[in-house]
Formats: structure tokens, C-alpha cells, sequence
């Protein structure tokens, strides 16, 4: 995503969920081929390198567990919490996914008895 006009649409009428690293906030529109990505990185997440560092981890997020979602038609925007570039990988990782769950954007399992 590169256009503000997206990020605000996702922003005004999607669904976002907030945890300790990350907010994540999608929605789905059925126009799209495929998931738009976005990321937003302040100031307030760290300097230069850190923000990068957090582009690529999130874009990696987005790259190993987009497959998985329920639709893939839609946008989603990640933006990193102060605080956030001292996390480490796997903590963000682990951030990411339980908002996602939280969003519906991963099957739910089913209930074996």
C-alpha cells in the first residue's frame, strides 16, 4: 500500500486489535487479487535502523503466515508500537499472530472431542 487514501479507508472502516508490540487492522475487499500490505513505522518506534529492522520483520510476518488466512483478499496494515524494536522476533512474531487470530484472519481450529 502506498496511497494514504487506503491506509485511512483501513483505518475508518476496518477492524484493528492492539497488543503489546504491534496493532493490526485489516479489511477485506473483494476487488483485490491478492493481500495489500502496509506498515507503519514512527519515530516513536526507534531511530532509522530500527524502523527498517521492523519493516522487515514485519514483512516477513506477512510473507510466512499470509498463506494461511482465511482470505487473502484484503488490506492489512501493522504498526509498530513504541517499544516494539526491542522486542526480539519471536516476540513480535508471537504479538502479530494473536492479533491476527484476534482479527479471524487464521481458520479456526477444529474442536476434537
Amino acid at each position: 500500500m502506498t496511497h494514504r487514501a487506503d491506509f485511512a479507508r483501513v483505518k475508518k472502516t476496518g477492524q484493528a486489535k492492539a497488543g503489546r508490540f504491534v496493532i493490526l487492522s485489516t479489511l477485506p475487499d473483494s476487488t483485490l487479487h491478492t493481500i495489500r500490505t502496509g506498515f507503519i513505522t514512527t519515530k516513536r518506534s526507534g531511530k532509522a535502523h530500527d524502523r527498517s529492522l521492523l519493516r522487515r520483520r514485519f514483512r516477513s510476518l506477512v510473507q510466512s503466515h499470509a498463506p494461511a488466512f482465511v482470505e487473502i483478499r484484503r488490506y492489512l496494515v501493522t504498526i509498530a508500537r513504541p517499544g516494539a524494536s526491542k522486542a526480539t522476533f519471536a516476540e513480535l512474531e508471537e504479538d502479530w499472530v494473536r492479533q491476527a487470530r484476534r482479527l479471524g484472519l487464521f481458520p479456526r481450529p477444529d474442536k476434537q472431542t
